[in-house]
């Protein structure tokens, strides 16, 4: 399961982690996502289906024909927030079950395929809509974008990245939200204000070793790059750490009771590292 290991940083002594393999045996899975109840929660592409793993038990299916979800999220209420890359919108189920759509249009025109999304702990939300494959056949918006979505109010533009924006997630605080941009092999920052509005791009890499993908953060700050490896940087962007699958890491999150397990999605499997340090919650 776990190829290799470089260290060179000393927060995290990753010699002697163990690497299990909790989920396995599907095709493509994405957008792994820890509930305030503690399950994780995950996307099974090609069968358009979500589904929750906890403990010993089978994973189980929470949501059919899920407009091709990918990514997925969590807000405080134990709300579900899911971006489909079909549907070409963001919806948030209910613990009911119950669907409603947040976001399915900008400016009078369909979203391309939104792909992940993240919920900021005051309830303001953020996606990214790049678009894929066959996706880019079909798009009304000559953009690509990143979004905001407050609260209370019509959604937003962020940017309109050159690449194609994919993942992206908070630091602990909620004031920077990064950005993986996938054509361009970066990951962008922006400062984000009281009232969720995002200012100041930058550069945060300048440079990911393959395309990145998935993103999610520590407490302390580190960011954590699903790319060609796992790769951990340090608030100044300062690489801490590379850890090398058997399959390309596609995303992670932080999970368990003590948010100390790093759960990485594979294209198959989703793999747990127990760590020293948590992971940064928005619940």
């Amino acid at each position: 399961m776990l190829v290799a290991l470089v260290t060179t940083g000393l927060a995290q002594d990753f010699s002697n982690i163990k690497v299990e393999k909790v989920v396995a045996g599907y095709t493509y899975v994405e957008g792994p996502a820890w509930s305030p109840d503690n399950f994780l929660y995950f996307s099974d592409v090609p069968t358009n289906r979500i589904l929750k793993a906890g403990g010993a038990e089978k994973p189980v299916v929470v949501r059919e024909n899920s407009g091709g979800a990918v990514g997925n999220a969590f807000d405080s209420k134990g709300n579900l927030y899911s971006c489909e890359t079909r549907g070409r919108r963001v919806i948030r189920m209910d613990k009911s079950g119950k669907v409603e759509v947040l976001a399915g249009a900008y400016e009078g025109k369909l979203l391309n395929s939104p792909n992940e999304v993240v919920v900021r702990r005051d309830g303001h939300v953020y996606f990214t809509d790049p678009a894929f494959g066959n996706q880019a056949d079909t798009r009304e918006l000559d953009f690509y974008g990143i979004y905001h979505l407050p609260p209370k109010g019509p959604l937003t533009l962020v940017a309109k990245p050159k690449g194609r924006p994919n993942g992206l997630t908070l630091s602990p605080n909620g004031k920077i939200l990064y950005v993986a941009n996938t054509d361009e092999r970066k990951v962008y920052a922006y400062d984000l204000d009281s009232k969720g509005v995002a200012a100041n791009e930058r550069v945060f890499l300048s440079k990911t070793d393959g395309p990145p993908d998935g993103l999610c953060a520590d407490e302390k700050g580190n960011l954590y790059v699903a790319a060609r490896n796992l790769f951990v940087y340090s608030p100044e962007g300062k690489q801490l750490h590379v850890v090398e699958f058997a399959e390309t890491p596609r995303n992670c999150v932080f999970g368990d009771g003590d948010l100390q397990s790093l759960y990485v999605a594979g294209y198959t499997s989703i793999y747990r590292i127990r760590l020293n340090v948590k992971g940064a919650t928005q619940h």
